[in-house]
């Protein structure tokens, strides 16, 4: 058993979390400032979102400059620092890294765009035009055309996501080395591993086909995702760097089956470590689209679970769990109650989670049960994609306000607003103006949060606690108990010594379930449960840990 399957990795969003100058932007020295607090906690890991040089198209997603840190955030000192000290208190850092696609402004793309013999002409993606048209019909994720044309060049780059993010070649075996060069002088300076954004879009089909549309996932993911010479890249990169480093790696691994998924993560393949993969969080996208006002059914949700807890066991592969990250709005306002039942709500979501087979993740903000921002006017998003789909939503004849709610609920923004430290204005985050504004005052910040009895984080506490000292919850087989129970989410943990039943219940009703003898209550976020004659009462959102020797 490797030390980082019963770890919990914290995930911090720099640009949200403390902000140490007054400039309203969250930066490094904030974090630093932060550790004891995540010491408390227990948090094994901390994964933090890029913080390279970048013109902020995609908040930081658009790396500039592999090599550097964006000022925004603070200086190679500074982070030198944050590995200092996060490694005194025990605490392993991992570095998010996008190696798909590099901002417009990288040096190697300017280059690029000089001329058609640049040698960095080709650590891009160039087609010429198809009858004077786009090379294909493939969609961007930020939407409309995946290509841009350059008319000194009369050519077409290709960029998946936003327009000012072309897209890398890794067919060219220079722009390899210089990813590989540029890897390693990030572990030389000591961090422990890395995230690795959309990794398995980076091996294209080389003929470039037209998709179908035939279903919304038609758009041209069918020859790039999991595309052709994918796991080889990976390999390479593991031999070189992740292996020798003995690197903790995660791969964001979006529109992935469960086959890919144990393929990435089987140690066997000398690949990655664990594996994001995001269909639990689209079960409220309605016939499999993103911008509607969507609901889900608990049997859907936890059939998808499921079926990734017991095929990547049985395969050797491993999950990184997760409900929230910067991507997803809160989990506690999509899927439970993040109003009269907030505190019970945020717990359930803890122990679901922490009770499944893989390596959990928190969210900043998750352990005091931060929710959804609720904007009310456009002009208060600052994503790109949000924006896009806002507009896209209007030109298509949806009103301004349908279009708002869509965002309420399925906006990315929702998970990027400053951390909550305490109950001043802007909640200790910054002593300026911060770079995105609540609408609303929240009661919920660490300081009160920590002021109350059976809190939010010490039930977080609770839970890493057992996941570090119940090897059941890392290496026990998972089970789903009654399927069809649309209510009430309950599945074991099991090997030969001992047994652990998780019921979780996602409603507002009080549900009554049959529980076999010789079960006892490790774990509540009732504090304590209702049991009698051979039946668990579940109050609104209650969700108990048992266990049997």
């Amino acid at each position: 058993m490797k030390e980082w399957q019963k770890e919990t990795v914290y995930q911090i969003y720099p640009r949200s979390f403390q902000d140490s100058n007054g400039d309203g932007i969250g930066d490094i020295n904030g974090i630093i400032s932060r550790l004891d607090y995540l010491q408390k906690l227990g948090i094994g890991l901390i994964w933090l979102t890029p913080m390279y040089l970048s013109p902020g198209n995609d908040n930081g997603y658009d790396i500039a400059d592999y090599y550097k840190i964006d000022p925004v955030f603070g200086t190679m000192d500074d982070f030198e620092k944050l590995l200092t000290e996060a490694h005194k208190r025990d605490i392993k850092i991992i570095m998010d890294m996008v190696l798909n696609h590099t901002s417009n402004e990288n040096p190697w793309f300017k280059e690029a765009l000089k001329s058609k013999d640049n040698p960095y002409h080709n650590y891009y993606i160039w087609r010429d035009p198809v009858d004077g048209h786009e090379p294909n019909n493939w969609v961007s994720k930020f939407s409309g055309s995946a290509w841009k044309y350059v008319p000194e060049l009369d050519q077409y780059y290709l960029h998946l996501y936003d327009v000012t993010m072309p897209d890398l070649n890794w067919r060219n075996e220079n722009l390899r080395a210089e990813i590989f060069k540029m890897l390693t002088y990030w572990a030389n300076k000591g961090i422990d591993g890395f995230r690795l954004d959309v990794i398995n879009n980076i091996s294209k089909d080389k003929n470039m086909p037209n998709d179908t549309f035939d279903t919304p996932l038609d758009d041209g993911r069918n020859f790039y995702t999991n595309g052709p010479h994918v796991h080889e890249y990976i390999h390479e990169m593991y031999e070189k760097v992740f292996g020798p480093n003995n690197f903790v790696t995660v791969g964001e691994l979006s529109s992935t089956p469960i086959s890919e998924a144990v393929k990435y993560t089987n140690p066997k393949r000398q690949e990655l470590s664990m594996a994001f993969t995001f269909h639990h969080v689209k079960v409220d996208y309605t016939n499999g689209k993103k911008w509607t006002l969507g609901h889900y059914k608990l049997t859907d949700l936890t059939s998808i679970l499921s079926e990734w807890q017991t095929q990547m066991q049985r395969h050797g592969g491993w999950n990184a769990l997760f409900w929230n990250n910067h991507d997803q709005p809160r989990a506690i306002s999509r899927f439970t109650n993040d109003d009269e039942y907030r505190d019970q709500s945020a717990k359930l979501l803890a122990m679901v989670e922490f009770g499944l087979q893989g390596t959990p993740y928190i969210y900043q903000g998750d352990e005091i049960a931060m929710k959804n921002a609720y904007f009310t006017d456009i002009n208060q998003y600052k994503d790109h994609e949000s924006i896009n789909a806002y507009h896209a939503m209007l030109k298509n004849g949806m009103s301004e306000d349908l279009a708002l709610q869509i965002l309420q609920q399925k906006s990315r923004e929702n998970s990027r607003l400053p951390m909550q430290w305490d109950s001043s204005k802007y909640y200790g985050f910054t002593t300026g103006q911060p770079w995105l504004k609540p609408q609303h005052h929240d009661d919920y910040s660490v300081e009160e949060v920590l002021k109350t009895k059976n809190n939010i984080f010490d039930f977080y506490r609770a839970l890493i606690f057992l996941r570090k000292h119940k090897t059941v919850l890392v290496d026990g087989e998972y089970k789903l108990l009654n399927p069809r129970d649309n209510s009430v989410y309950s599945y074991e943990r099991f090997n030969n010594k001992r047994k652990i039943l998780v019921m979780a219940n996602f409603t507002e009703q009080t549900h009554e379930r049959d529980v076999a003898a010789g079960f006892d209550l490790i774990l509540g976020n009732y504090g304590d449960m209702q049991f009698n004659h051979g039946k668990v009462t579940l109050r609104p959102y209650e969700s108990v840990m048992l266990e049997k020797k």
